[in-house]
């Protein structure tokens, strides 16, 4: 019965269009959709024109195929921070066939508010019902408009904020500069406003992100701690499957990611996924993640630990958990 519903409607296409010529003017044909563009390298940012997908409208016959979906505002946001983790973490959900996320990190929050909720839908992938439309913006986490916005789109958005030790963390900022800008200063002398005294500069975006505790304070004036999900950057690495377990329960979703989705890349000196989204081979992070850092000066190093811990001893008491970073 299928191929001769098939077989009828190819057949009526060329004689009804005939019809249609013959009587009232035919109507004009619908643009074709644009082509989906498949995400880039993980770990490199891509323009987001490249990752809008294709156009709402779909023929009947491409819709019975493919199966139909819906352009849905995210239900959870990866909202922080950077050099944490959060391609990672991100790239470990995809596996997980109850989750749809957007490869490029759209900026909306911070850059590109004021192009409207409609632009922002737009970006993301087709979901069908039961689906948890996700996206990752790790500069979300500092914006100060950020959590008044989001919860101006919807109160009941789950966030999840990976960290990591903050001198780590900035010592990992630093080294993804200066792979793009080696004349830079050097990190010492980025650090301080005035070494002799040791006054660190916290105006530094490196060091201002790790102040964790300071960031949080502004998206609890808008959503609840239980609302925020926090994922240990160090425990990503160490166990992967641990910490996606968290994060499954905190999604609502079915532990299906477990030790056997990761193996340990000794080179690259993280896990890596056995089978990535959409693909039967391994796959790890591109070339950006994992660099060798810098050696710095273990006094400034010393200085910085601690500048952070009556911040971080704050971070702990604000969300329930140490964090292990003393």
């Amino acid at each position: 019965m299928f191929f001769l519903w098939l077989y009828m409607f190819y057949s009526c296409a060329g004689s009804c269009s005939g019809l249609a010529t013959r009587g009232s003017p035919a109507p004009p044909r619908a643009a074709p959709p644009l082509p989906q563009l498949l995400p880039g390298e993980p770990g490199e940012e891509n323009s987001l024109e490249e990752q809008r997908a294709a156009p709402d409208a779909a023929s009947p016959i491409s819709t019975f195929f493919n199966g139909s979906g819906t352009k849905r505002l995210p239900q959870a946001i990866i909202i922080g921070v950077k050099k944490g983790g959060t391609r990672a973490l991100l790239e470990f959900l995809r596996v997980h066939p109850d989750v749809r996320a957007v490869g490029a990190e759209p900026h909306f929050f911070d850059r590109n508010y004021e192009r409207g909720l409609a632009w922002y839908r737009d970006l993301m992938p087709r979901t069908l019902e039961g689906q948890i439309t996700m996206e990752k913006t790790p500069s979300y986490f500092v914006t100060k408009e950020a959590p008044a916005r989001i919860s101006s789109m919807s109160k009941g958005t789950k966030l999840i904020v990976v960290v990591r030790d903050p001198v780590t963390r900035a010592i990992s900022d630093y080294t993804q500069t200066l792979s793009k800008k080696p004349d830079i200063p050097t990190f010492e002398s980025l650090t301080f406003k005035n070494r002799t005294t040791g006054l660190i500069d916290t105006s530094w975006s490196a060091i201002q992100i790790g102040i964790y505790a300071k960031h949080l304070e502004n998206w609890l004036l808008y959503f609840p701690i239980g609302q925020i999900l926090f994922v240990s950057g160090e425990r990503l690495i160490s166990d992967p499957a641990g910490e996606l377990g968290r994060v499954q329960d905190f999604l609502g979703l079915k532990r299906i990611i477990t030790d056997k989705h990761f193996y340990f890349n000794k080179t690259k000196g993280f896990p890596c996924l056995k089978k990535a989204e959409g693909s039967s081979k391994p796959h790890c992070l591109g070339k950006t993640k994992g660099r060798t850092h810098p050696d710095i000066d273990q006094g400034v190093v010393q200085r910085l630990r601690d500048f952070y811990r009556p911040f971080n001893m704050k971070f702990y008491q604000m969300t329930g958990q140490d964090f292990g970073w003393d």
